[in-house]
């Protein structure tokens, strides 16, 4: 069944989907959908070929886009896919709970662990709700003394990014906003435990490092991480945001996993299911279970002392560089 909420990219996928929704709805159509009838197999085997191909070829502002696809997989459907004996834990005992930011124990599989992730909301009340997955400073605060709790029972911590950035409302800024992030960040990167990071589907600015400090991150393979939205770099560099500006800024921004993974900022790149998480959101969650299992066991055996220091070492090389001596012209050599 075609997907809500089209992208122009897609336009050769939409017309195939039409037609397979044309022959499924017919009176006469085959009943056994384990038996579809060979027209139908083939238009589904197009359908897929043609995913594949739009996928691959994504510019940087497309990929921007179906990162904010409304039927993307957000952190609670996660926790409904990967977990088991979730207990939601509320509440930054200073101000509130901040609904943005979601924290609780579970188990992934055999593994205790406490889960912080956005949350951006999916229907218009829940959005405005959770405002848009941008958190505010109680929600910093909550899931930073969620994770001392972590460290005092020795859990690991996986956190799932998802927002545009943080709260920048007043209300916020009065609460400490900046203070909230910063002291989230020193105090994230002291913590005695394991930490991993999955950067789901928006990772923008301080907001989403605010979760990020981690011993391992990873990026959903059409996810995007950035020091600032495209939007927002378009309209300070050019004063205008618009769809030609906002391609150029999503391109000089180098915020695909891709473009993460070799800059050194990510770990690995998770892929998705052949047209986007959206499509498949489970097959996209065994994609991360599958990352966690690979990850988890060899930071739980390390002693738990050494982690800040190669936490330390790991956002150290960031932005690392050598500087070369010009070329002499060959005009004046």
């Amino acid at each position: 069944m075609a997907i809500p909420y089209p992208l122009e990219f897609e336009a050769p996928v939409d017309a195939i989907e039409a037609q397979i929704a044309e022959i499924e709805s017919a009176p006469d159509a085959d009943a056994d959908a384990a038996a579809p009838t060979p027209n139908l197999t083939k238009l589904r085997a197009k359908r897929d070929r043609e995913l594949q191909k739009v996928y691959k070829e994504l510019s940087p502002w497309d990929t921007v886009r179906v990162a904010r696809h409304p039927k993307r997989p957000m952190f609670r459907d996660y926790i409904e896919l990967i977990c088991k004996d979730f207990v939601e834990l509320h509440g930054d005992r200073c101000f509130g709970d901040d609904p943005a930011i979601v924290t609780g124990f579970a188990r992934i599989g055999s593994t205790k662990c406490l889960l912080v992730g956005h949350h951006k909301g999916r229907d218009t009340q829940e959005k405005l709700a959770c405002h848009f997955g941008c958190a505010h400073p109680e929600g910093y605060r909550k899931a930073l003394a969620k994770m001392k709790l972590a460290e005092k029972f020795g859990l690991p911590i996986i956190t799932f990014v998802d927002t545009p950035g943080a709260y920048p409302g007043l209300g916020a800024e009065e609460r400490g906003q900046a203070e909230a992030i910063a002291v989230y960040l020193r105090e994230m990167s002291r913590l005695n435990t394991p930490i991993f990071s999955i950067v789901i589907g928006e990772g923008g600015s301080g907001g989403a490092l605010g979760i990020a400090v981690a011993d391992k991150v990873a990026m959903l393979q059409h996810a995007w991480y950035s020091v600032i939205s495209p939007e927002g770099c378009a309209a300070i560099l050019w004063k205008t945001a618009n769809e030609q500006t906002n391609q150029a800024a999503a391109v000089a921004l180098n915020l695909t996993a891709s473009d993460n993974k070799r800059l050194g900022i990510i770990d690995d790149v998770i892929p998705e299911p052949p047209g986007g998480a959206h499509r498949d959101p489970r097959a996209a969650a065994e994609a991360i279970e599958k990352w966690l299992a690979k990850v988890l066991p060899p930071l739980k055996r390390s002693k738990r002392e050494n982690l800040p220091a190669r936490r330390y070492t790991r956002f150290r090389k960031l932005g690392e560089f050598r500087e070369t001596p010009p070329t002499p012209d060959p005009q004046t050599a």
